[in-house]
């Protein structure tokens, strides 16, 4: 099982294989997927609307409450297919009577498209989205500190040793040395591949609504 979650200069992507734990640092989305695996997980959105509303997103936010902006939401692929200035998109968006893009969101475009044209290209592959906070909301069965304070990386930190996570220490220290990786990106990544592992429970359940393109918008935990 494989965790997935980006980074300025490409993924941290966390391996769970029965109890062996291991983590890389690929530059592209088909590096990270190129070894076999059975599901992988990963924390971008996977599908999306013309408007950029999503079911999910809000089920998520509002089991996140009262944390719901660490849900981002809005991905459209025209945001990124026509415009390659965010002013000019989000006016387009007010045109439309949509809401605009946070820059948050325009600057994970670029990861969005490359995991959107992945998947769309590899349907017979099992990878769907996560989002570590459900992850870390289920292991802890409440709303965690924000992930920026000490208190939040220690409490995430712990929960993943709890997890089987031995080395956690080492990789966030020693092993995102030169990578760029912040120590929330090797905590998220090892949520989702939680999330892949157990795929303990989704928003929305059961089928979920799918995109123009036929993807399900669906987030695991």
């Amino acid at each position: 099982m494989l965790g997935l979650d980006g980074f300025s200069r490409g993924w941290v992507a966390v391996a769970i294989e029965g109890d062996a734990r291991s983590i890389s640092f690929p530059a592209d989305i088909s590096t990270a997927l190129a070894a076999p695996f059975a599901r992988a997980a990963i924390d971008i959105p996977i599908g999306m609307t013309d408007d950029g509303n999503r079911a999910c997103d809000r089920l998520a936010r509002d089991k996140l409450a009262p944390h719901r902006s660490r849900v981002f939401t809005g991905a459209r692929r025209w945001l990124w297919e026509d415009y390659t200035d965010p002013d000019e998109a989000n006016a387009e968006a007010s045109r439309r009577g949509q809401t605009r893009a946070s820059r948050q969101l325009w600057h994970l475009g670029r990861k969005i498209m490359e995991v959107d044209a992945y998947v769309r290209a590899h349907r017979d592959f099992d990878i769907r989205e996560a989002h570590p906070e459900l992850v870390f909301l289920r292991l802890h069965g409440a709303p965690l500190p924000s992930k920026k304070t000490a208190q939040g990386t220690r409490l995430r930190r712990d929960l993943l040793v709890a997890a089987g996570f031995a080395a956690i220490d080492d990789w966030l220290t020693r092993a995102r040395i030169g990578t760029a990786a912040k120590s929330d990106d090797v905590l998220d990544a090892c949520a989702v591949a939680l999330a892949a592992r157990d795929c303990a429970g989704c928003v929305p359940d059961g089928d979920p609504p799918r995109d123009a393109h036929g993807l399900a918008m669906q987030i695991w935990f």
